[in-house]
């Protein structure tokens, strides 16, 4: 695939579509998939005709992780890159929606917790999968996850292997409700702020990340976090055990 097809990008209804689109790798990040994904988040926040952003994965999958020989030769910069689009999800200053059709894992479920909200169709599946490679967490992905579900949860998403499926997502609070088709569920969610003035939305939201921790806007909560995360997953990235677990794991791949 060329890589200017990696993130498709619709607008209908003032509403921004964005695909992640590599269905023939479940949607795996790389770099360049990661910066497409950047450029569409903020291609939607520059257009004064959009009000809102619904992502979501091509193909069977939402996104399976990072790539696996990507992730394998990250250090801190390379982590960054692979980090990146779903870090611009996490700030647009526009609601946005995670349409989460299929798997997201690892990095994949950064993307879909770095959302407004997410929708799940009957075949999603929210796996951390960090620990199970031999990989910290990263992404902020345990200040988001904990935010999501909790700390109980949350731990035992991240330090027991829990996962969740569509049912157990909405349980959890992980998923607003589970959908047959997500997309056209995340889209018809979307028609309000579609429908409201884009200042008040926008305005709306901002207010609504200075007010749920005061003190820090979330997004910095998130960067902080993400910070916080890097050095020892760019450490767990280097180790042995994870070339390991890295190398089995490529092997069982098609």
């Amino acid at each position: 695939m060329a890589q200017a097809d990696l993130v498709r990008y619709d607008v209908a209804d003032r509403v921004a579509l964005i695909t992640v689109n590599d269905p023939e790798r479940r949607n795996a990040v790389t770099a360049a998939m990661s910066a497409q994904l950047r450029a569409a988040v903020q291609r939607a926040e520059a257009d004064p005709a959009v009000h809102a952003v619904v992502v979501t994965g091509a193909g069977k999958a939402f996104c399976a992780g990072a790539d696996l020989s990507a992730l394998g030769a990250a250090a801190e910069q390379g982590l960054l890159e692979l980090y990146d689009g779903f870090m611009a999800v996490g700030a647009c200053s526009l609601p946005t929606i995670a349409a989460v059709n299929g798997a997201a894992v690892g990095a994949g479920l950064n993307l879909a917790l770095a959302a407004d909200v997410r929708i799940a169709g009957p075949a999603a599946l929210f796996d951390a999968r960090f620990q199970k490679l031999g990989l910290h967490p990263g992404g902020g992905a345990t200040w988001m996850l904990q935010r999501a579900v909790g700390v109980q949860a949350a731990r035992a998403a991240l330090l027991f292997g829990m996962r969740f499926d569509a049912e157990a997502a909405v349980r959890h609070g992980l998923a607003l409700q589970v959908a047959d088709d997500p997309v056209a569920a995340a889209l018809e969610l979307a028609a309000g702020p579609a429908a409201a003035p884009r200042e008040v939305v926008v305005a709306t939201k901002a207010t609504m990340r200075a007010t749920a921790s005061p003190g820090a806007l979330d997004t910095d909560q998130h960067q902080s976090a993400m910070r916080t995360e890097l050095g020892p997953q760019a450490a767990s990235t280097q180790s042995p055990e994870f070339a390991a677990r890295l190398a089995a794991a490529q092997r069982r791949r098609p």
